[in-house]
């Protein structure tokens, strides 16, 4: 019976162009999608860009142009971007979109209708002469720990994270006026009013949530929920769709995470599945999966799960969070105001996808932060794929084409060759869906191995002048593995895995034992990789 699979994609914020820390967290997203695609199961895999926000507006001011100009370019480029890393999302929309904005709107509603969103007024900064309340982007100050310039939020300089009431001598960005508190209006959500089912959320998934958004949830809750502001005073955003609001939008972070629900209800409507259906908690044949960085785990694990429970619709609370820990370049921590980083982009003019897709899964932040380095991925590069996966296809397939001229004969698989990779289907997938492809990963690299042991003991050059029978066998055991190699890691390095099918006229990709039939005669036989020179 074919399984029925939500993926979300944590949502990248279109201020800047994504950087391999980004690469590194959302990579597992699209893993886990193309292999569930391999199998046949109903798979809806969204994302999209975060389009709204202080700091998009701050960046649209520095440029003398508007917040959507910003927003729509850098949107634009993460599209570009993902396409090129071989992302396969069912939809990579943006927060801009109407049919985002109306949905997010009537999910406001039903949580205002259901008691969950309440007004409450508190002080805030207030600028007098451009007679405006102000977003923590756009109040400077100095820092109350190092003394520096700060802003409402964050310390230029020793770069602690704060809350505005914490900085020292506040003053309006745009103006340079020194601010006063003033009483202001906002909508709150309940956050507390859900622990008890958050805990029990928590608890119930200590199988399938990694440890760190385990360690990160239950902080939070022992740290004491507490109401959050659901509007915010922003001139660039989602409008409020109530009455007295006019001059706010909804934050953020509410309308952010609820961009799963809406993409995943336009994705079900254009293939005519009821999407109410299909993520309702009575789905039994339904898994859903959040794929983020660390910093985004109190958003997916405590703030959507409660969002989710206040519309009372039913949906299904996240089954796997699959977060991942920090990318450090360099033995530092990447930092955007440091430029400090290496993009994407700048990684993709220098590799072949396959390798920087297969260096991010071998070398992850699966379960802790790692180190990134170029001369890291050349040496995985030429280690792995070159010494031990190219080698086994290369030196089988050119020694046919060099003494049979590419035909190769039917011959028999290899018995424990054939029980051996019966159970790697079985063990790579179990390990997938759980989302420790890592581990996965080191299987099938296993499994190339065996077919390089068994190469070596089995010397086909000398078995075809002696033995022109057993060589078959052997040359046809190896295709055999080739052949579900290619399987095995097509949810990691698709053009690869592609690839190899070409090479052996083979058809498609699927997720089950290729069983080979007749001769095979090949037409060329390239190089799968090509070893980077380290210099």
């Amino acid at each position: 019976m074919k399984r029925d699979i939500f993926i979300g994609g944590a949502w990248p914020y279109a201020n800047y162009y994504l950087h391999i820390g980004h690469l590194a967290a959302l990579l597992p997203g699209d893993v886990i999608a193309k292999y569930y695609r391999l199998n046949g199961d109903n798979v809806i895999y969204v994302s999209g860009s975060d389009c709204h926000g202080t700091p998009i507006t701050e960046r649209a001011k520095k440029e003398n142009t508007e917040p959507r100009a910003i927003a729509s370019h850098y949107h634009e480029e993460f599209v570009k971007t993902f396409d090129r890393l071989g992302f396969e999302y069912d939809k990579y929309s943006k927060t801009m979109d109407d049919s985002h904005k109306k949905q997010v709107q009537e999910y406001f509603l039903r949580l205002l209708d259901n008691g969950y969103i309440y007004e409450k007024e508190e002080p805030e900064d207030y600028c007098e002469v451009c007679a405006t309340f102000l977003s923590d982007r756009e109040i400077v100050g100095v820092c109350p720990n190092c003394g520096g310039k700060s802003t409402g939020d964050q310390c230029e300089e020793c770069l602690s994270s704060l809350n505005s009431s914490e900085v020292l001598d506040k003053h309006c960005k745009t103006c340079g006026s020194k601010t006063v508190m003033k009483n202001n209006k906002h909508l709150y959500f309940k956050l507390p009013v859900f622990e008890k089912e958050l805990q029990e959320l928590i608890n119930k998934n200590k199988d399938t949530w990694r440890k760190n958004a385990l360690g990160e949830a239950q902080k939070y809750i022992d740290m004491g929920l507490v109401d959050r502001a659901a509007t915010r005073q922003l001139s660039w955003g989602i409008d409020v769709p109530v009455k007295g609001y006019e001059d706010k939008k909804i934050y953020v972070w509410i309308e952010a995470v609820l961009g799963y629900l809406t993409v995943g209800h336009d994705v079900a409507e254009s293939r005519g599945v009821d999407f109410q259906k299909f993520i309702s908690d009575d789905n039994k044949n339904l898994r859903t999966y959040y794929v983020h960085g660390k910093d985004n785990i109190p958003f997916h694990t405590t703030i959507y799960p409660a969002l989710e429970l206040g519309l009372k619709l039913n949906y299904r609370l996240p089954d796997y969070i699959i977060s991942s820990a920090y990318v450090n370049l360099n033995d530092e921590k990447m930092s955007k105001s440091k430029g400090n980083l290496i993009t994407a982009n700048e990684l993709l003019e220098e590799f072949p996808r396959d390798t920087i897709r297969y260096y991010f899964i071998a070398n992850g932040p699966e379960t802790k932060d790692i180190n990134c380095s170029i001369p890291d991925i050349i040496q995985v590069h030429n280690k792995f794929l070159v010494g031990v996966l190219g080698n086994f296809v290369n030196r089988n397939l050119s020694f046919i084409m060099k003494k049979f001229e590419g035909v190769i004969t039917a011959g028999k698989v290899d018995e424990k060759i054939k029980d051996a990779t019966k159970k790697e289907y079985e063990v790579v997938g179990s390990l997938i869906e759980k989302g420790e492809l890592k581990s996965a990963l080191n299987h099938i690299m296993e499994y190339v191995s065996l077919g390089n042991k068994y190469y070596d003991e089995s010397e086909p050059w000398v078995k075809v002048k002696e033995n022109i029978e057993e060589f078959n066998n052997i040359t046809y055991t190896c295709v055999y593995m080739m052949a579900n190699i290619a399987n095995l890691i097509a949810p990691i390095l698709m053009d690869t895995a592609v690839k190899i099918k070409e090479i052996l006229n083979l058809k498609d990709l699927s997720w089950h034992e290729v069983e080979l039939n007749g001769d095979i005669t090949l037409k060329e036989v390239p190089l799968l990789f090509n070893r980077i020179d380290e210099k």
